[in-house]
């Protein structure tokens, strides 16, 4: 097996990994992502105890450890590029040998929950209410680059999506990738289980009209309306199906869960969620 040459696998002079700016030994198992660095503050609040703060562009961490369970709070920006770096550098922080370069025989098993704030497109899904991920529909093409995609997506539900809502052929090609069951069953007895649209954009990738016209003018009702045996579309986010899909191809266990905050069928908004958003937080951390 050949080493990883330097220009796939930047480390920096310090020891930690390129963009994340962390070493391996800081790294705890268990992970909680949010979007917001800001958040990265209220997660760590409920620390007993935290190891180190490391802030690098919009990549904030902190590990530490609450209830005195070792877990690693990281703030990933807007969008599944992003997670793109995030989940290929926590998981060489985890299984690759940084001194030579080669994976480890023996890997570690990540265990990755992404906390976040999400608009429903159901009418029976109310404000303030958390949505679990078990689908996450990825519109953006991430996991399309990598091999074996199809080994951890649904591609039966894709097809029927696709003829469903009359997907554009230019758009790229949408993946359904499946949280991890492990923290499916953890997180079940405060969750509404969701089919989530991770969107590439927040304005017309999410259905919202400004000054420019959407491609798929009537793609809201037809995401509302699409039904694939048990599912059905419960809402919007922007990370979420990288994070599932990367991490199954990776060998980690991971999941999606977010906070109602809009209602985008009745056109409602909550501005102060802030109080919902520590109450998940609370939940998820003694759950994971």
């Amino acid at each position: 097996m050949k080493a990883i040459p330097s220009s796939e696998l930047i480390i920096n002079s310090d020891g930690t990994v390129f963009h994340l700016h962390i070493k391996p030994s800081e790294l705890a198992d268990n992970i909680i992502l949010v979007g917001d660095p800001g958040r990265v503050e209220l997660v760590s609040s409920f620390f007993e105890s935290k190891e180190f703060m490391r802030s690098s562009r919009e990549f904030v961490t902190v590990t530490g450890k609450y209830r005195g369970k070792r877990i690693t709070v990281l703030s990933t920006g807007i969008g599944t590029d992003n997670i793109d770096i995030v989940l290929n550098e926590l998981d060489a922080l985890a299984n690759i040998d940084f001194e030579t370069r080669l994976p480890k025989e023996k890997k570690r098993r990540l265990k990755i929950l992404r906390i976040g704030t999400s608009g429903s497109i159901q009418p029976d899904i109310p404000l303030g209410s958390f949505v679990l991920s078990h689908i996450s529909v990825g519109c953006d093409g991430l996991l399309n680059w990598y091999e074996g995609r199809e080994k951890v997506t649904i591609r039966a539900m894709e097809e029927a999506f696709v003829k469903h809502v009359e997907w554009l052929p230019n758009l790229p090609a949408p993946y359904f990738a499946k949280a991890s069951n492990l923290l499916i069953d953890a997180l079940k007895d405060f969750t509404i289980p969701g089919v989530t649209i991770s969107a590439p954009g927040f304005y017309a990738p999410q259905g919202r009209v400004l000054r420019l016209p959407l491609a798929m003018p009537s793609m809201i009702s037809k995401f509302e309306s699409f039904r694939y045996e048990k599912y059905k579309i419960t809402n919007f986010e922007m990370e979420g199906s990288a994070i599932a899909g990367l991490s199954a191809l990776l060998g980690h266990d991971a999941a999606t869960v977010c906070c109602i905050i809009a209602n985008r069928y009745a056109k409602e908004s909550e501005t102060n969620y802030q109080p919902f958003i520590k109450k998940l937080i609370e939940l998820s951390l003694d759950r994971i």
